[in-house]
């Protein structure tokens, strides 16, 4: 199994805007406190989760001495920087660095990744054959299939389903908004994040319409699992989860979602910069 989407925290750093203090997670998170939980997760992709260079650098290097834990890296670059290209040139020749993100959920302008001055930066991924991770809110849906015909060339996964406010009941509206971006494009979705956007007794029952609909618009090979701890347990735990998902997700997609589709997506024992 892989875990597409994991973090590491670093409070002292004082990058993490988001970040409460006196948050149960506003503590140093290593890689040797997911090791005790990981089960069968044998590998995983290790994600930003604040807006500077400091972190992903500090990302890559936790991941180079991962004794091969962490298999890619998502970092950060100032997308409207002009000279975004550059900085992402000069990213990509880091072997474990796979992509970057934007942190389009804490952005107010929805339109901001279609902005022209962002758009040498997006291609810039493309000519280093990296990808795009885009932690996206129910808003941004209706510009994703706008964003792949501009570069119809740019691997991208959405992050989390977008977030759907699953405590607050909101289905519908996602349901068909999600639905038209797998139909109309080929981006990727990751099978995360739900149980944070859930009332804080959720149980199976609750998310499986919305793992369903997943499935059903994505297919298991656009589909992947991550867990986006350590946020996750702001709402469970790592291992509640992860089992949920392979409940609910049928048998016969596990291989699929819960690995294949992501070491497909990122590259990972299939780039030759691995």
């Amino acid at each position: 199994m892989l875990d597409t989407h994991q973090h590491l925290l670093r409070p002292t750093r004082h990058d993490y805007f988001w970040l409460q203090p006196g948050s149960t997670i506003a503590r140093d998170y290593a890689l040797d406190d997911l090791r005790p939980q990981l089960g069968g997760v044998a590998a995983t992709v290790l994600v930003q989760a604040a807006p500077s260079v400091s972190e992903t650098e500090d990302l890559l290097e936790a991941a180079a001495v991962s004794g091969g834990l962490v298999r890619a890296v998502v970092g950060w670059v100032d997308l409207v920087a002009p000279a975004a290209p550059e900085a992402i040139a000069a990213l990509a020749q880091r072997p474990l660095l796979k992509g970057v993100r934007p942190m389009l959920g804490f952005i107010d302008d929805t339109r901001w990744i279609l902005q022209e001055k962002i758009q040498p930066a997006l291609e810039a991924l493309i000519g280093a054959g990296l990808r795009l991770d885009m932690p996206a809110r129910p808003r941004h849906l209706p510009i994703i299939a706008e964003l792949v015909q501009r570069h119809p060339r740019l691997p991208i996964v959405i992050d989390h389903a977008a977030k759907p406010a699953i405590v607050r009941g909101e289905f519908a509206s996602w349901a068909s908004d999600i639905a038209l971006v797998a139909r109309e494009t080929g981006v990727f979705c990751k099978l995360s994040g739900l149980v944070t956007e859930a009332s804080p007794g959720w149980n199976d029952e609750e998310l499986r319409p919305y793992v369903e609909h997943l499935l059903w618009c994505f297919g298991a090979e656009r589909l992947m699992w991550g867990s986006d701890w350590p946020v996750v347990d702001l709402a469970g735990s790592y291992a509640r989860w992860r089992d949920t998902c392979l409940r609910l997700v049928p048998e016969n997609h596990h291989a699929s979602v819960m690995g294949a589709t992501g070491r497909s997506f990122y590259g990972i024992d299939t780039d030759p910069k691995s």
